[in-house]
């Protein structure tokens, strides 16, 4: 590899407060001054199907509105991704959205990128709700070929 070009780093990104303090603490604590990364944001956008389901009378009739809210949430997740680039003055960060289970679009991007680190953020569930719904962090951890760092939020004191 040529001494001008840098390592890849994927951040995942959705639309949970989890997601974006990780791509706010990767920025502060990677990108401050002379990154050594190339960042590469990816938000995996569930498809219609796996949200609706495929059963049921009027699945078909509702998949269009469900796709159009899920582009919708995607936009957003985006939007706010780049505005939070900016204002920590990364300006080079390539933003995807890539169609399919968050688990697998992030283990696939890091393949596609060479990349060295994939950061993510942890939603902090319980072992309950981690075992019914998967951890991403967790599949990542096990399955991306890479150095994964899972990004916490500090617990906030009451």
């Amino acid at each position: 590899m040529a001494t001008s070009e840098k390592q890849a780093l994927v951040v995942g990104i959705d639309e949970s407060e989890h997601s974006m303090y990780a791509l706010e603490w990767t920025l502060d604590h990677f990108f401050a001054s002379n990154p050594p990364f190339k960042l590469f944001i990816v938000h995996a956008k569930p498809t219609a199907s796996s949200v609706v389901g495929l059963a049921g009378p009027g699945a078909a009739e509702v998949m269009p509105y469900v796709d159009s809210d899920l582009r919708k949430v995607a936009a957003r997740v985006v939007d706010k991704a780049r505005e939070l680039c900016l204002s920590k003055s990364v300006h080079d960060a390539v933003v995807e959205v890539v169609e399919g289970d968050a688990r697998n679009v992030l283990c696939e991007a890091v393949e596609k990128h060479h990349a060295s680190v994939l950061a993510v953020g942890s939603h902090g569930y319980g072992a309950i709700k981690r075992a019914v719904l998967g951890s991403v962090s967790d599949y990542c951890s096990h399955h991306a070929h890479c150095t994964v760092l899972i990004v916490k939020r500090p617990k906030t004191k009451h």
